[in-house]
Order: C-alpha cells, then structure tokens, then sequence
C-alpha cells in the first residue's frame, strides 16, 4: 500500500539544513537584501529601502545595518555592489559620486559591522551566478540607475569589464546613454531603440552564447529577443549570494 505524505512532511522532507546567507544588493537606486537557505531560496521576505543621495561609505554601511535589523538570523553575508570590486575592495562606485569610495575594503567594514565574514562583488556578477547556465560563454547586462555587466565562460567568472564607462555613442558612455536617466529624458519608445541598437553591438563584440538581461528596466523592453537572449526576474540579485561562497 502506497501512503500519501502531508505537504508539511514533504517540506520537512525537503529542508536541508547549512548555513544562511544574508544577500545584500547595493544599487545606484535602491538597497535590497534578504536571507537564503542552504539552497539559494529566499527565507521570508525581502527588504528594500531607496539608496541614501550622495551616499559615502560610512552612510552605506549605517544603511545597511538599519535594513538588516529587520531580518532574521544568518551566518554569512554575500554583498553585490554597483562598482568594481576586487578582494572585497571598492574600485569605483560611478553611481555614488564621492572620492570617498575608492580603495574602501567594504567587506571588512561590513564584517565588522556584522559580525559575520563576508564577501562583495560587482552586482551584475553575483546576477550572473544565479542565472547562467554554466555552459560557454555567457554575458550577463542589467539595466538600471546605470548599465552594469558580467561575462562568463564555462561558468568561470571573468576579469571585469566596466562596460558601462566605456563610450558607445556620440561620446556618451552606456550609462549616459541608456542608464535610468536617460530612459526618463527621452522616453521608453526612443531608449527602446537604443537597446536594440546596443544589443546587436553587443553581440558582434562578445560572440556570447547566451545573453541574460536583468535589473529594474529590462522589463520594459518591448521588442523581440532572439532565441539566445533572455530578461531574468529582478530577485536574481540576490539569489546569486549562495554561489558566491561556493
């Protein structure tokens, strides 16, 4: 005889016990963050708050703490910023506007703030770790206050390319050109254009296999992609904070 288990056993059933990670999505716009299971699911519900206007350092981590005051327990912290990061350290932050944020080591700042270790990347790259498929190469694109990127090969992560101060047209960078700003002066029809236009660039200059498109404005796209090209839901940003520590 075959017994029908309750949905609550299959739920224990399927529960694995690891540890927690606390994501944290830092973006020109707004500051996300939530808590994933062993697994990279969401663990309740997620916070946000808009990212304080001329915000250095000392005033991003205050933030941060105040927003995570909100969620439960955790054991580690996986962090995606809106600039070059390398070895936890800040690069650039060409969405935050002060002089202040090259060479801060944000995951130290953060690790002592929380008392949990710590690891910070570029947020289209912690993205990226949600959503490839880990098979050749792959580029990833969010659309945003500003445009950020991250390639992939074979589901290795890349040297990072600040795609987003390069120039693309008319002198202007592709966060002139197609960040949030730029949408909102020209309207949704004419940026849509642009899209298309920079899409098809993209393609000639990476030879991608796959293109994932993510961030706040990807869903406002309103032209066919082709068969190689996808917009990725929004929570990926913090979905991606498991695979960083693996």
């Amino acid at each position: 005889m075959t017994r029908t288990r309750s949905h609550a056993s299959l739920r224990r059933a399927r529960a694995r016990p690891g540890p927690r990670t606390l994501a944290v999505d830092v973006g020109g716009t707004g500051l996300k963050a939530g808590i994933l299971d062993a697994e990279g699911r969401l663990v309740g519900d997620r916070v946000r708050v808009p990212t304080p206007a001329r915000c250095p350092p000392v005033v991003l981590v205050r933030t941060l703490v105040a927003l995570i005051a909100r969620l439960g327990a955790f054991d580690r912290v996986s962090v995606g910023f809106a600039g070059v990061v390398r070895n936890g350290v800040v690069r650039t932050a060409p969405n935050f506007g002060s002089a202040r944020w090259q060479g801060f080591d944000l995951a130290r700042a953060l690790t002592l703030a929380l008392r949990r270790p710590v690891r910070v990347l570029n947020d289209p790259e912690v993205q990226g770790l949600a959503v490839i498929t880990g098979k050749g190469v792959e580029l990833v694109v969010t659309l945003g206050t500003g445009v950020g990127s991250a390639l992939f090969r074979d589901g290795i992560l890349m040297p990072h390319l600040e795609l987003s101060q390069h120039p693309v047209h008319g002198g202007r960078t592709y966060d002139a050109y197609l960040g949030d700003r730029a949408r909102k002066r020209v309207g949704t029809r004419k940026w849509n254009r642009r899209v298309r236009r920079v899409l098809g660039i993209l393609e000639t200059v990476f030879n991608y296999d796959r293109l994932h498109i993510g961030g706040g404005n990807a869903a406002r796209i309103d032209f066919p992609l082709g068969r190689r090209v996808r917009v990725v839901e929004n929570t990926a940003g913090l979905l991606g904070g498991v695979a960083l520590w693996r």
